[in-house]
């Protein structure tokens, strides 16, 4: 029996057993659905005919709970719907789901939740796809890196091929200056096409300040996300983008996290893309508290706004606002869940 059947079917009998008290009792008094707690029905429980006195006083046993449950617990033990898996903030009785609490956290407790990220192949890919190679020929436009986090356009003048038969890309700027490059370092000036893209392809995005920067997909477009990609900027920020702002690195590296600089973000990329499509998120509600890395200290924040994979937060001490994904290492949470899971994968050799 549905939930919502079976709730409908207590309101029911609750009322004919207030009636039947109020006769006996005389007094008006109190009944159950004046409680200012909520009964949590069973869905284990097989209903009986309402004729049987001793059947509606087992129902009632079996389905009121006196006790006060979160929210979050109250949502688990109901069914999942097509409209509570693809919200903002996620179901956690979903069939894909493996929960994990850690122990000995403020409540809400976190939850670490790692369930497939969507329903379809197209959504969860991460091969890259069987295509040629684009062209890279000279006097095309394209967008080259001068530094580390920052990429500007300008126009291929040479490709030249060294002894050893590898290629290098000399690229005059439209800002003055030219720099010889190498493939994974210039990306195509054109908007890729849809059968092009895939979690871990190596990408440039167009940001707000309207620079370019070096990023990783780690999310193609679904309901879960509100058909958007997610991208991953090599400072470990998370953006949620559309396709214009994307373009294709022109010859990747065969391993994508080789691309980006030693240190904490490198080690992240390299997990999340083995995990994927299963990464590890944190169940996270708007105005819940929490500690997030900030200039290498944990400091006290709180939840504004959760958007899918991302959460939005602002730091009480400076009240400063950022994005951050919700299985980023910089989350208390999943830094102790890291190292318990570490902990136990040793014990396990």
């Amino acid at each position: 029996m549905e939930v919502d059947e079976m709730e409908t079917r207590i309101l029911e009998l609750h009322s004919v057993e207030r009636a039947e008290s109020d006769e006996e009792r005389g007094d008006g008094g109190e009944s159950m659905s004046a409680s200012p707690w909520k009964s949590v029905p069973s869905t284990n429980e097989t209903p009986r005919k309402k004729n049987s006195s001793d059947s509606l006083r087992a129902l009632k046993e079996a389905v009121v709970v006196l006790t006060r449950l979160p929210e979050y617990k109250i949502s688990a033990l109901r069914p999942p719907t097509p409209e509570q898996f693809y919200s903002e903030d996620e179901s956690l009785s979903s069939s894909d789901s493996d929960m994990e609490s850690e122990p000995e956290v403020s409540e809400p407790a976190a939850v670490i939740i790692s369930s497939a990220f969507a329903h379809c192949s197209e959504e969860i890919t991460k091969v890259r796809p069987d295509l040629p190679d684009e062209d890279v020929k000279v006097d095309m436009m394209v967008l080259a890196r001068r530094r580390h986090m920052r990429w500007q356009r300008g126009k291929m003048v040479e490709i030249i091929t060294r002894e050893d038969g590898r290629l290098k890309y000399k690229v005059s700027f439209k800002e003055k200056g030219k720099s010889l490059v190498s493939g994974h370092h210039i990306a195509f000036d054109t908007t890729p096409r849809l059968e092009q893209l895939y979690v871990g392809a190596r990408v440039v995005v167009k940001c707000n300040d309207r620079k370019f920067r070096s990023a990783i997909l780690a999310e193609l477009p679904s309901r879960k996300n509100r058909l958007r990609f997610l991208v991953f900027l090599d400072d470990h920020v998370p953006v949620y983008v559309g396709l214009p702002l994307l373009h294709l690195v022109c010859r990747p590296l065969e391993d994508v996290s080789e691309s980006i600089p030693d240190g904490p973000h490198k080690c992240f990329m390299r997990r999340y893309l083995k995990d994927w499509p299963c990464p590890h998120l944190i169940h996270y509600t708007a105005g819940q508290t929490l500690n997030v890395e900030l200039n290498g200290v944990q400091q006290k924040c709180e939840v504004q706004v959760v958007d899918s994979s991302l959460i939005q937060v602002v730091f009480q001490n400076n009240q400063h606002k950022e994005w951050i994904h919700r299985g980023s290492i910089r989350l208390e949470h999943m830094a102790r869940f890291l190292e318990l899971q570490a902990a136990h994968e040793d014990d396990s050799d």
